[in-house]
C-alpha cells in the first residue's frame, strides 16, 4: 500500500516541474511579444508624446 502511494507521488512530481515549465515558456513568450510592442515607432511615440505632456 506504502509503496503504491510513493509511487504514484514520484509520477506527480515530474509534472510539477513541467507545469513550471511551461508557465515559464508562457511568460518569456509574452515579455518577447510586449518587448516587441513597446519598441515599435508608433508606441514609442506615444509614450514620449505622454511623459512630454505630464512633464509641461
Amino acid at each position: 500500500m506504502r509503496y503504491r502511494r510513493l509511487q504514484a507521488d514520484a509520477a506527480d512530481a515530474g509534472m510539477v516541474t513541467i507545469e513550471y515549465a511551461v508557465a515559464m515558456l508562457a511568460a518569456v513568450a509574452l515579455a518577447g511579444v510586449m518587448l516587441k510592442v513597446v519598441t515599435s515607432a508608433p508606441v514609442q511615440s506615444a509614450l514620449t508624446a505622454l511623459v512630454g505632456r505630464a512633464l509641461k
